[in-house]
């Protein structure tokens, strides 16, 4: 019997907010209800729960996220408090890379070495379709934040894409062409319905292997390797300077592989994405002045029940509706 995964990753959500509005994250329509200010984690609490709560359990890798993390007042400031944690092994940052190209360099400096960011076609009609909104296509903006940030220093930098069947899909050779020259990390992700289930019914899925084999067919593909946490495949076309990465969450179920926790920008602690059944609240804990010992303890049971609590129970209907989008999760 394979030993459980040393659960060591939080994903902290900074904000439930963004300035795009994503078919699969925040769909047009979806009722969406943000959390009032007050009811975010406040900075002391964020520091406080990492450096009394989950360090002392064991959690030493921190990924920030949204929403856009980057519309987080004060942003530069928490990364470098978080960096600068004794215990802190890793620290990302997830964001649509909008407000990158000033705020690249003031992270760097700060201490943050890795970031990905979404990056969901090089077309620019495609990608305003995809991200929604009226008016001046925002991929500009986008792929100046990405240049900034690879011209910072930022290794790995990473490029998210959520591969959409009749949207996106026609481009997988042009975004895999883009590690060819560039130490850059193109990760194709499988569509899945969190909040969008009328585009998903509509659109489907593509697995995986279907994109590899398009890749394969075109350049082959060898096994890579790029540092990091998450659940992706990586391969390298031969001969090139970045890498491919596939996250499989749909055709190849990687429950048994997953070392992550999730809290919410709003304080809720839930141990996999689409389980809403066993999050716990921690911000309602704290402001009501129960013990960080207490709040310690809760987070250890939970944290001992994450491997029977999964994304696989969600097939027997055990986790039962979800109410947040992928924006109000934390991604």
């Amino acid at each position: 019997m394979t030993a459980p995964n040393r659960i060591d990753y939080l994903r902290v959500s900074l904000i439930d907010r963004c300035n795009f509005q994503c078919v699969y994250c925040m769909p047009e329509g979806a009722d969406l209800q943000y959390a009032l200010r007050e009811h975010w984690l406040t900075h002391d609490e964020i520091l406080q729960l990492l450096s009394e709560v989950f360090i002392p359990l064991g959690f030493t890798r921190f990924r920030l996220t949204g929403g856009e993390p980057l519309l987080r007042p004060g942003i530069v400031e928490l990364v470098e408090a978080i960096a600068h944690l004794p215990q802190t092994q890793d620290l990302a940052i997830t964001t649509n890379g909008f407000l990158l190209e000033k705020l690249a360099q003031p992270l760097y400096d700060a201490g943050l070495r890795r970031i990905n960011i979404s990056l969901d076609s090089l077309n620019a009609e495609t990608f305003q379709k995809i991200i929604g909104g009226k008016g001046k296509s925002r991929w500009q903006d986008v792929w100046q934040g990405i240049q900034a940030a690879h011209r910072v220093g930022f290794s790995p930098l990473k490029l998210n894409v959520v591969v959409i069947p009749g949207i996106n899909d026609n481009e997988v050779l042009d975004l895999a062409a883009l590690t060819l020259n560039q130490e850059w990390h193109v990760r194709f992700i499988e569509f899945m319905p969190i909040g969008n289930d009328d585009l998903f019914e509509h659109k489907g899925w593509i697995d995986s292997a279907a994109i590899r084999a398009q890749v394969t067919e075109r350049w082959g593909l060898t096994e890579g390797q790029v540092a990091g946490n998450g659940p992706a495949d990586v391969f390298q076309i031969p001969g090139a300077k970045g890498t491919l990465g596939f996250i499989s969450q749909m055709s190849e179920c990687f429950c048994d592989r997953c070392n992550r926790m999730r809290l919410s920008a709003d304080g809720l602690l839930r141990p996999c994405l689409l389980n809403e059944s066993s999050q716990i609240d921690l911000r309602s804990s704290l402001r009501a002045g129960v013990s960080l010992s207490k709040i310690r303890e809760q987070v250890g049971i939970l944290v001992g029940e994450k491997p029977e609590i999964n994304f696989k129970m969600r097939e027997s209907g055990i986790t039962g509706a979800y109410s947040r989008t992928m924006s109000q999760i934390g991604g």
